[in-house]
């Protein structure tokens, strides 16, 4: 059994996604170079690269500062990226739904269906009250815009720091860090994918670890146990092993993501 003649006899297909896919894309929260690169300030303080800036503490003006840049870098380009496209390429007409932690944007941004994308863990596209004290959220980039044009790269700080349109409270953007966080624009797409799911779907799981297992590959493992046509590849290069008792409709594969794809 191949990915390739799996992928050939699917009508249907589900990619589920993690941090991994977009580390092999270009966007890796682990990259020090980069991180470096763009924030000078937070690198001469010990810091070395963007994952310890999730959920750390830092005076309002820096953590703008931080967000902004990382924001507009990750989520709001507009360059075609290669692996993601490739990725599309493969798909092709197949009828086809994505399931993702990644809250960068972009199966969107390279030819899926944004209607047919589900991202449970929200999105930096958007934001929300902190507090919160509605169940709206808003679009992020105006925020992110007015925050860099006032962005100082030698302080690290941007002086334009967001509040809450309706309480004037603290916002941050709408990702799922905790309890505050407001789901509630994702809640169809979820409904959406669920009544898709039909028994002949592939599930094409891809760079989905440990971190957060019970977004990406718990679900899925239990997806297809649940339909008994449906087969699992998980495409991963660390952690591909696949559960025991779906021997014969789950593939391993334990290789660097844009290497599969290419």
């Amino acid at each position: 059994m191949t990915l390739e003649k799996w992928l050939d006899e699917a009508d249907r297909v589900l990619i589920a996604a993690g941090a991994g896919l977009s580390a092999a894309a270009g966007y890796d929260y682990t990259d020090t170079e980069r991180f470096a690169e763009l924030f000078p300030v937070l690198h001469d303080k010990g810091l070395w690269a963007r994952y310890q800036l999730i959920g750390l503490p830092l005076p309002p003006k820096l953590l703008w500062g931080y967000w902004s840049v990382h924001v507009d870098d990750i989520r709001f380009g507009d360059e075609p990226n290669p692996v993601y496209r490739r990725l599309r390429e493969l798909v092709g007409a197949r009828d086809h739904f994505v399931l993702t932690s990644n809250v960068d944007g972009l199966f969107d941004r390279n030819g899926f269906d944004a209607e047919r994308i589900w991202t449970p863990q929200g999105d930096y596209g958007r934001y929300q009250c902190e507090t919160p004290c509605t169940r709206e959220t808003w679009p992020s980039k105006p925020i992110i815009d007015a925050a860099l044009a006032t962005y100082d790269r030698s302080t690290g700080e941007a002086t334009a720091v967001p509040s809450c349109p309706r309480c004037g409270g603290e916002v941050f953007l709408n990702v799922h860090k905790g309890p505050e966080y407001v789901a509630d624009h994702y809640v169809s797409a979820g409904q959406r994918l669920r009544d898709w799911l039909d028994d002949g779907v592939l599930v094409i799981e891809i760079g989905a670890g440990y971190s957060t297992p019970g977004v990406i590959r718990t679900p899925v493992e239990s997806v297809v146990r649940g339909l008994p046509g449906a087969r699992l590849v998980r495409i991963n290069r660390d952690h591909a092993e696949v559960p025991a008792d779906l021997n014969g409709r789950a593939l391993s594969v334990r290789a660097d993501v844009a290497e599969v794809l290419a």
